[in-house]
């Protein structure tokens, strides 16, 4: 047996909704990493106690406890992972998993147990139900009654709000002698359950800090388990087990500093959600900070972290009791420097105007709205031409659940700082020749973003690559005519050509008179005049007709989906509405299209070829050239006694 045990697609409940992520076994430590949000459970070997192994929703469920009284669920393993899991543990951790069977009797009464954060309630000795104490958010209490509310998750597509237990009251002798049994179930409940309530005095207070998000001025009131921002509008108390990362990051003026917290679930204002909290601080700003406890207390609690009188800057003194209380470490800029210098990059995401902070792990935006991006869930970047001018270029981050992010407008000068900076960190280029590019129009199109798509680009793309071959294989004798007579000579001698195919046989052999030369230059403008629109190609019918893009053949075929999906669209609604469902079609669906596209262009290539050996592609003859070829013509230009209008024609030898 190896000395890991590893599991992907492991899925933990949180609030009601399912995260997945990968779980490992290993000698020293169980490690589990949630891969929406990419926060670590890490369990000691040495605390593991007690492991079950039970049936649940999404197959086969492992139930961890230590002994320090956390218990640790995850779910989604096979009915063939009991053997190797158990005996795993048995060799390393010196523990054995026990099978626990659920009831599934649908009663609703029994006896509630409380097991450290968890309360089960149970029938018949066997579990039914249990409830993480930390998701209730308020327990009240009514005559025999218990009511549990829950915290809500906004992901979940249903929630449970809340629960009613009825507690039965007990003996009069024991109710006169000590409390209720409702208000000892609720004490039980609100001992572990997450529930903030501001007793005592805070540690410290930060007076009137600048926030960002959500905008305004709030004074910040540190207590041991939660945070509190009281503003003149909002209020907003927020426990540390909702934070999951600390940033400190420089303005690009070196001025100032943000510091930005990670949130999860995210605090709210109205409908709007704010996943991050993030102040902003002058460099020049000192502050002098006692904190509300005695110096053993400190020592005790935070050991040595802090201490009960503290100066110095002000973002270094939230930083610092932020990283003692919350414990987790800060992140701040690494090795990456910009063009100008500083640790971050000038762009565009939306409407606002913010900076990029390329991270050792991630990507970071400020400030609106605020945007962090993780290594491992980003699938490719891409580096695109800016929309509107070729100063500046787009940065485009695809994550591996689909969705895009594009900052704009970055100057081109800081192009190789960020090139450079991807390729360290091996992430996936979507366009590697970009590097070379950068010269030009045309190259900056091919570059820009292949999956959006403009529907009229691509159409004139493609008719006048068809065109183009078209014309340098249907006109290669007419081309070579005009190369050998360019400019105004084709027109007079076509006009002289015109002129001698009304005239007789004696004025063709050079018998013209003093009245037919004061009639050319009249006839000669008019011609010149008929002329001008014969100058574009008169269309073949007969020719194969063009091969249309993979967009116009998808839009064919599901224009009648459109029109009975939205009974009485217009036209030009249809063409909106098709280039927004094209545009959301994911690259295996378009793959099919353009190989269809790639079909029909070679079968259009087989029909020209053979409709050009069959004589066919040659101009549609003019009323004035009597049938003659482009060869006749030009033999006609250089000789024309040798031949006779209305008689015998003679080709060319």
């Amino acid at each position: 047996m190896g000395d890991t045990l590893e599991f992907s697609d492991i899925y933990q409940e949180v609030k009601g909704s399912w995260n997945d992520g990968r779980l490992r076994f290993g000698r020293q430590s169980v490690v589990y990493k949630s891969s929406k949000t990419g926060k670590v459970d890490s369990i000691p070997a040495a605390e593991l106690s007690q492991a079950q192994w039970r049936r649940v929703c999404l197959g086969q469920g492992i139930k961890l406890t230590t002994s320090t009284g956390h218990i640790y669920k995850y779910d989604g393993f096979r009915d063939t992972d009991f053997e190797k899991i158990s005996e795993y543990f048995k060799a390393h951790y010196k523990v054995e998993l026990s099978e626990k069977e659920l009831c599934v009797k649908g009663w609703n009464w029994g006896t509630t147990k409380f097991s450290g954060p968890l309360l089960s309630f149970e029938v018949s000795d066997s579990p039914a139900f249990e409830i993480p104490l930390a998701s209730v958010s308020q327990c009240a209490t009514g005559k025999n009654e218990v009511t549990l509310e829950f915290h809500q998750n906004d992901e979940a597509e249903v929630s449970l709000m809340e629960v009613r237990f009825y507690v039965p009251p007990g003996d009069t002798a024991t109710t006169e002698e000590g409390p209720e049994p409702v208000e000892v179930f609720r004490d039980r409940v609100l001992s572990k359950a997450d529930v903030i309530q501001a007793t005592g005095d805070a540690v410290c207070i930060f007076k009137e800090l600048q926030c960002l998000t959500p905008r305004g001025r709030y004074d910040i009131r540190i207590y041991p388990s939660f945070l509190h921002l009281h503003g003149k509008t909002f209020d907003y108390k927020i426990p540390y087990t909702t934070v999951l990362r600390l940033f400190l990051l420089p303005h690009k003026d070196q001025r100032q500093m943000f510091f930005m917290i990670s949130l999860d679930p995210p605090i709210k204002q109205g409908q709007t959600r704010y996943h991050f909290l993030i102040l902003l601080f002058s460099k020049e700003e000192d502050l002098s900070l006692s904190l509300n406890m005695t110096e053993e207390e400190v020592e005790r609690r935070y050991g040595g972290k802090l201490s009960k009188n503290m100066s110095g800057s002000l973002y270094e003194m939230v930083g610092r009791v932020m990283k003692a209380l919350v414990n987790k470490k800060i992140t701040v800029p690494g090795n990456f420097l910009g063009h100008s210098g500083t640790q971050c990059i000038t762009c565009s995401y939306k409407a606002s105007s913010g900076l990029l902070y390329p991270l050792e792990r991630g990507f970071v935006y400020i400030h609106k709205p605020p945007v962090h991006l993780r290594f491992e869930e980003v699938s490719c970047v891409n580096f695109a031409r800016g929309t509107t001018t070729t100063r500046s270029f787009d940065f485009e981050i695809e994550t591996k659940q689909g969705t895009q992010f594009t900052f704009s407008s970055i100057e081109r000068e800081e192009y190789g700082k960020l090139f450079d900076f991807v390729t360290a960190k091996k992430l996936s280029i979507k366009n590697r020749g970009f590097k070379e590019g950068i010269k030009g129009k045309d190259d900056m199109l091919e570059d820009s973003d292949e999956d959006q798509h403009d529907a009229y680009l691509e159409r004139m793309k493609e008719e006048g690559k068809i065109r183009e071959e078209a014309n340098d294989s249907d006109d290669s004798d007419g081309e070579s005519d005009e190369s050998f007579n360019p400019g105004e000579e084709e027109d007079d001698i076509a006009e002289e050509y015109d002129s001698k195919a009304s005239a007789s046989d004696s004025s063709a052999e050079g018998g013209d008179s003093d009245r037919e030369k004061k009639k050319r230059p009249a006839k000669k403008a008019k011609v010149v005049k008929e002329r001008k629109p014969r100058k574009k190609k008169p269309k073949d019918s007969g020719a194969p007709k063009r091969p249309m893009s993979a967009y116009f053949l998808w839009l064919n075929a599901s224009r009648e989906s459109i029109k009975a999906e939205h009974p009485g669209i217009s036209i030009t609604e249809i063409s909106k509405r098709a280039g927004e469902m094209w545009r959301e079609l994911g690259k295996e669906q378009k793959v099919e299209w353009d190989g269809k596209a790639e079909e029909a262009k070679k079968d259009y290539e087989v029909a020209m070829r053979e409709y050009r050996e069959s004589g066919g592609g040659s101009s549609a003859p003019s009323k004035n050239s009597v049938g003659l070829n482009c060869c006749e013509r030009l033999y006609l230009s250089r000789d024309p006694a040798k031949f006779r209008i209305g008689g015998e024609t003679r080709k060319p030898s």
